[in-house]
Order: C-alpha cells, then structure tokens, then sequence
C-alpha cells in the first residue's frame, strides 16, 4: 500500500508537490538513477494537469512509485473510460477539484501553518496572524464540504472510482469527522467529542472556533454591572469598564483557545489516518481529471494501453512519441516499435540521430502506462514490468578504484541481478573505457546474460560489430535511426548502421579538423 500524500508531509515544513521519492532503500520499479535518466521530473511537467497541490502530490508519487498490480492498474483505466462516458459525473467531479483549488490552502494553513503573535501581520503563505480561527473554520469546512458534496454523487460504476467515493464517505464513521463536526469538548479525559460520555462535573471546556463567546461574555458582563453597584451604587457605570476589559479579553481568550485548543486539534487533524485518506481520495480524483487533460492537450494521438499478462515483459507501440519532446512539436517524428518474443533490440545509428530519444520514449510510455495514463500512441500493447532499469554512461568516481570500465560493469551487475523475465532494461553503450577486444568480448556475455534471463532488453551502441555478431547468432533485432542527406529523420527502421557521422557532429559545433586548424592560426 503507497504512503499517503499527507505521511510523506510529516516532516516537511509545507506541502511540497515534489517531495524526495528516494529517501531510503527502494525495492519500487525505478532506482534512483532510472528515475534521473528517465527524466521523471520532465515527464511530470509534461503530464501535469492537476489543479490540487494534493492532486500534484498524487501525480509526482505515482510516476516515482508506478504500479505493478495488473488489475489495479486496469481498474483505473476503467475509471478514466467512465467518466469519459459519463459527462455528468465527470463535471460534477471537476466542480469539486475545482472548489478545492482554494479551499485546501486552509487545511494546510490548519496543519501546516506557523502562528505568529496576537498582533502581528503575515508576509508569507505559510504564516497565520491572529488566534487561528479563520484557518481552523477554513480547513475544518474543507473537508466537511468535500465529504458531503461527494456523498451528494451516485456511487460510479468502475471499482478504482467507487473505492475512491468510499473512502471519502468512510470519515463521516471517524472520530476526526465529529471534532470538525462539534461541538469539542475538552475534559480531563483528553479530547472529545458530542458521542462520547462527557461528564458534567468537573465543567468541561466547550470549544467553539470563534473569539466571541456569548455565554462567556454575558457572565462577566453581570459580573461586572455586580462590582460597579456595589462599589459606585450605579449599574451604568460598568461601561467604562468595557474598553480595558476587551484589551484584556481577546488576548486572553483567544490566546487561551490557540494553545489549548487549536493546537491540540490540528495535531490530532495532521496524524489522523481518516484525514489522511480523504486528501488522498480527492488527490486520485485530480490525477485522473489531469490525465484525461493530458490526452485532450497533448496534440498528437493518446491512447490507455492494452495490459497483456505473459510470462515475459512484451512491447509493441504504433506510432510512439516522446510525451515530453513531443508536447511543444507538432511535427515531431513518432516510431513503430515491438519487442515481443525476439526479447533483444540493437539500435546502432549516428550521433544525434535520435537513438536515445526513441529509448526514453519507450520507458516514459512504459511507465505513463503503469500508473494508468493514456500514452502518446496510435495503439500500445504491453506487459507491466516488475522493474524499469535505465543504464547511461556515467563518470566514474576517481576514488572507486576501477575507473570507468569497473564502475559500468558494477552497473551493470546490480541490474542484471535485481532483472526477472518481466523487466524492461535499456543499455546505453556497454564495456566503455577497455580494449575493443575486450570490450567485444564483455558485451557479448551481458547480452547473451540478459537474453537467458528472458526480460525485454534494448542495447543503444555504436559497435556495429558486437550487433553483427548477435544477428549471425539469429538473436535479436538490428534497428537504426534513419540518415538521409546527412540529416536524421529521426525514424526508426530495420538495419546495421555503420557510420558515426563524427565530422559531421564536429563541423556542426565548430570543432572539427578544419576548425581546429583556423583555431590556431588565429591564436598565432
């Protein structure tokens, strides 16, 4: 079960949309160096139509934290198709997105917010001047009114929406639905509420969230018309006792209310499992409103995935497109791409020709489709994978003793080992920094390791002899990213490809040999 948005809260000192997916060892489908080259971040801003900073929470903890339960996974697809036929529940739900847009900032303010003193002025969002009546009304209405307007909807009909609806109508069954209810009662005992037995003696403190109290007020007004007949030997004169009597009034009693009841309550609101749930509730509602956004925003084709259930990970994508690069480009290139039982692609191909953009295209859409999200696609078919593992060349820590060839392969070890049948691996170059013989010699093995072990793997490299091999082997699939006129046509097609176009990518930043030679006759 997936931490709720308001625990991963707990000790941050506001909301935060983004908070650290990686704070401890993970055993999720992303390790912490997939989620960076997978460029979760990006694929976030790319997706994110949330209005709710829960709803955003919601979206950053799903991409970070994707499912791999098949049929939860379906559930929430079947959601998305209901409120997609149901035009009537769909605005009703967006009605309430839409109201909590303003209204959670007073629950955070509630839970979140930094008191300051009676008579002082907030400059930030985060700060609460006066006693904290308005938060405590605001946040407590916030909840209240999201649980009864959702209690208003007819139950829906797919089973991720009807839990959804279930858990927020559950916290009107909590003790935490009664505080906000009132009235509170503060006793000995602790806190409580109107059902459970509050003794009459000693008086218990009736907590009402506002600074003017009626029967409070009325007694110490007879009180003091008593002290001023007895001292002056007239009632009116107990009018000039006003003015100081309210100096001291507010401080006091809103003082008194702060501290003794305010806070004790919003401590109680902030680690309450019932408060928790609901804001997660409204947080899933959100996401799934910014998903259908997504597809209506995104300007090429989107499509929910067909999840298939085999005993290895298959893919197999119809005009695919980058969810991030494709957003801001109309004409951007999209690529057929099946994986299915050959189980190894090669890609080979020139600097910049597209090799790395077409591998982060398949694992975003692989992940956009584990957390229920439509894909940018004509059609997608694919199997949930267990892990999603990114390999790219990084620089190796002068300190590791096994300089840049050690330091990959290590890499490469801890994902080979945590991979089963139904993962989805990208290696992107591999055996860099040895002798060509080695390095041949090396790749082949982690290959034919990956091949046997049965997951999908996709090897991005520029040894077209390491490919060549494989392919006489009659495993794999030789792919390339498609040149013409010298130019990428950023395609995918069958093939070896057997230039780097180095020159070509020197001459294109001003470093090439002719460079280089005007470079130092200038310098002469």
């Amino acid at each position: 079960m997936k931490e709720t948005i308001l625990h991963m809260w707990a000790d941050l000192p506001w909301p935060a949309v983004k908070s650290s997916p990686f704070t401890s060892k993970e055993n999720g489908v992303l390790d912490e160096s997939a989620f960076n080259v997978i460029e979760v971040y990006k694929v976030f801003d790319a997706v994110n139509h949330a209005s709710t900073t829960v709803g955003q929470a919601a979206l950053y903890r799903s991409l970070s934290h994707p499912g791999t339960d098949l049929n939860e996974i379906k559930a929430k697809q079947q959601a998305i198709e209901e409120l997609r036929n149901n035009p009537e529940l769909k605005q009703a739900l967006e009605q309430i997105v839409d109201h909590a847009v303003a209204g959670e900032k007073s629950l955070y303010l509630l839970l979140f917010g930094k008191f300051l003193g009676s008579f002082s002025t907030a400059r930030d969002s985060d700060e609460i001047e006066g006693y904290g009546y308005l938060q405590y009304k605001g946040g407590v209405a916030f909840i209240l009114d999201l649980v009864a307007k959702t209690q208003a909807l007819p139950t829906p009909q797919s089973s991720y929406l009807a839990d959804i609806f279930d858990k927020i109508k559950a916290f009107t069954q909590s003790r935490t639905y009664l505080l906000m209810e009132g009235p509170v009662y503060f006793t000995e005992k602790g806190i409580l509420t109107k059902k459970d037995r509050v003794s009459l003696f000693p008086i218990p403190v009736i907590f009402r969230p506002r600074i003017f109290k009626p029967l409070l007020l009325t007694l110490i007004f007879i009180l003091l018309c008593v002290l001023t007949y007895f001292i002056a030997g007239v009632i009116p004169g107990s009018v000039a006792f006003l003015v100081p009597f309210l100096l001291v009034y507010f401080p006091v009693v809103g003082g008194y209310d702060r501290d003794n009841c305010i806070i004790p309550l919003r401590k109680e609101f902030r680690n309450s499992p019932d408060v928790a749930e609901t804001l997660d509730a409204l947080g899933q509602l959100d996401e799934l409103l910014a998903f259908m956004k997504f597809a209506d925003t995104f300007g090429h084709n989107t499509v929910l995935p067909t999840l298939v259930d085999t005993t290895h990970h298959r893919i197999n994508l119809a005009d695919a497109k980058n969810p991030i690069l494709a957003k801001e480009n109309a004409n951007y290139v999209g690529n057929d791409f099946v994986l299915e039982d050959e189980k190894l692609v090669l890609v080979t191909g020139p600097n910049s020709g597209g090799k790395t953009a077409f591998c982060k295209t398949v694992t975003q859409i692989q992940l956009l489709a584990q957390i229920g999200c439509y894909v940018p696609a004509k059609s997608a078919s694919l199997t949930v994978a267990d892990k999603i593992f990114y390999q790219s060349p990084e620089i190796s820590h002068l300190n590791d003793g096994e300089g840049r060839f050690g330091t990959e392969l290590k890499r490469t070890k801890d994902i080979f080992l945590a991979t089963t049948a139904k993962s989805l691996v990208v290696l992107d170059e591999l055996s860099e920094g040895t002798t060509f013989e080695e390095r041949m010699e090396a790749s082949s093995n982690v290959l034919n390791g990956f091949y046997r072990k049965g997951n999908s793997t996709i090897l991005i490299t520029h040894n077209h002899q390491l490919v060549d091999d494989f392919v006489k082997q009659g495993i794999g699939l030789a792919q390339q990213v498609e040149f013409a006129n010298d130019a990428p046509t950023y395609r995918l097609i069958p093939g070896i490809s057997r230039v780097s176009h180095a020159d070509r990518v020197a001459k294109k930043i001003g470093f090439s040999k002719e460079d280089i030679d005007n470079y130092l006759k200038e310098s002469k």
